[in-house]
């Protein structure tokens, strides 16, 4: 039992009522995913990428620094502090290994090669987002998993060192040495894995340092939490908000292009570096749907974009980057 507003005795709720997907939408769903001739995948193989160690080595002591992998594993280097994002390392994103989505690339460095991290930040524990191989790896170096409500747990499962986890909910505050915050914020989502479902919250964070703002979106559909995140904390110099895996029926747990560019309009976002896309089939929509009709919209609304070439350490920038290396791809 959690002593928590957001548990209601059973399940972890939403912030406004939510449902998975709109009800009665099955079957259509179903047929979409059989006859949808949508290029779902990459035409040709990806990358590989690969990511400078030496340049990592550089401490960006005095800006922000930000490594993409793919999807929503990104490597924040924030005035020389270094901030890991649900990293996802492993082949598929399944609970086994044989089968599910596949990923795209190779990861672009072994996780043993990332310089010192201060922290792992976890926004919730579906299996694109929560890897216990990876979390293995990481949790040898000694490193604090920041993590919501509830999934501390896995990692006593998986006898995994559970006393360098900090489990929030939703309001709480990490202070950090010198001058750095977490914020564990609200998202619109669920969590689960396997058959279990809403037993562990899912979160959006807010990073601060004495001179930066970043926030970090997780997986959300919108809600006008995003704005009250925005007057609390913005406006923020960088926001990460997912762009793909989204369909019409699953509208009120993942934004899609258009929402997400109205969440970092309601943050305040000054730069905005979309994730959730480009590592994993998981929708029905062309695997560069995300990307291309993010670029456009933000192009007619004037917001500028982050799009940085996967693995590549890249010093955020005073306006728009689109690297726009997915074209040689489709």
């Amino acid at each position: 039992m959690y002593n928590s507003k957001n548990f209601n005795g059973k399940q972890f709720v939403n912030p406004v009522p939510t449902t998975v997907s709109k009800p009665g939408t099955f079957w259509n769903t179903i047929w979409e995913f059989m006859v949808g001739r949508e290029q779902r995948v990459p035409a040709r193989k990806i990358g590989p990428f690969t990511t400078d160690t030496q340049e990592l080595k550089r401490t960006a002591s005095d800006k922000i620094r930000v490594t993409w992998f793919g999807h929503s594993s990104v490597l924040l280097e924030i005035e020389g502090k270094r901030f890991l994002t649900d990293p996802v390392w492993g082949s598929r994103s399944s609970p086994v290994n044989f089968a599910g989505p596949a990923r795209f690339f190779a990861p672009t460095i072994p996780l043993q090669d990332l310089p010192p991290l201060d922290g792992v930040i976890i926004s919730h524990d579906h299996y694109d987002h929560f890897d216990p191989v990876a979390l293995k790896i990481l949790s040898q170096t000694g490193i604090t998993f920041y993590v919501p409500l509830g999934v501390e747990q896995h990692f006593r499962n998986w006898q995994l060192p559970a006393g360098k986890v900090v489990s929030c909910d939703w309001g709480d505050t990490v202070s950090l040495p010198n001058g750095f915050n977490l914020y564990c914020t609200p998202a619109r989502h669920f969590s689960g894995r396997g058959l279990k479902r809403n037993n562990t919250l899912w979160a959006s964070w807010v990073i601060t340092s004495p001179q930066y703002r970043v926030y970090y979106g997780g997986d959300s559909g919108y809600f006008p939490g995003f704005k009250e995140i925005g007057n609390t904390y913005g406006p923020f110099d960088l926001t990460l908000l997912e762009i793909g895996a989204y369909h019409e029926n699953w509208g009120e747990i993942h934004m899609g292009p258009a929402n997400a560019l109205q969440a970092h309009l309601d943050l305040k976002g000054k730069l905005l570096l979309p994730i959730h896309w480009g590592l994993f089939n998981l929708a029905f929509h062309a695997w560069t749907a995300p990307v291309e009709e993010l670029v456009t919209l933000a192009q007619e609304q004037g917001v500028s974009l982050f799009l940085p070439v996967p693995g590549e350490p890249t010093i955020l920038p005073e306006q728009n980057l689109n690297t726009n290396w997915w074209a040689a791809y489709k």
